[in-house]
């Protein structure tokens, strides 16, 4: 009897495999044959799951932005603790363990590649304004709950969030030993701190 192969399950250990070139030899060197040596198969048989190396990269990418979703989909909060709960949130879109510094080594290796590649320039404008949107939701959440500080500029404390947690990513991959996890969160709750108004 023919072998009976999951497709989805196959695509997506692909898209594994793609990850781990990508991070160790750099985005260059995720050509369709280095792909599937590293997946275990043949580079013939790619195209059963992948018709271009454009398509196999946008699946990859895709799939950065869906693991961190569905975290987010997953969390729960304790109501009496919104500066907690933002912060957690905001964790989540840093790479504050070693699974998250995998996505997101991924993901700015792709955000370099899609300055040239169309499809994946759109898919990562899709998701920075989906980040957009969290920091939005963020200091939308603060002021609802009558904590943020009546002084403050909605408009530009989302961009100052969004730039600050934008940055601390980025300052984690070049230097983990510089900004590690505990200092992340060091600074994500000092940040909100300073948005909030003194509750007397």
């Amino acid at each position: 009897m023919p072998k009976i192969v999951d497709h989805d399950k196959q695509r997506l250990l692909v898209a594994e495999a793609a990850w781990r070139v990508i991070r160790r030899d750099g985005m260059e060197q995720a050509s369709v044959r280095n792909i599937a040596v590293e997946a275990g198969i043949s580079a013939g048989s790619m195209r059963h799951y992948f018709s271009t190396q454009s398509e196999l990269l946008l699946y990859a990418m895709n799939l950065v932005s869906e693991r961190v979703s569905s975290r987010i989909t997953q969390m729960s909060f304790d109501a009496s603790s919104p500066l907690e709960n933002m912060k957690l949130l905001l964790l989540e879109l840093l790479p504050s363990t070693d699974e998250k510094m995998v996505e997101m080594e991924v993901w700015y290796a792709f955000t370099a590649k899609s300055k040239t590649d169309p499809a994946l320039k759109e898919h990562a404008n899709k998701v920075y304004n989906e980040l957009r949107h969290a920091m939005a939701k963020v200091i939308t959440y603060l002021m609802e709950l009558n904590l943020l500080r009546t002084d403050l500029d909605k408009e530009l404390e989302i961009e100052r969030l969004y730039a600050l947690v934008d940055g601390l990513g980025i300052h984690a991959i070049l230097r983990p030993d510089q900004m590690n996890t505990k200092i992340m969160e060091n600074i994500l709750t000092t940040h909100l701190a300073t948005l909030c108004r003194d509750i007397e």
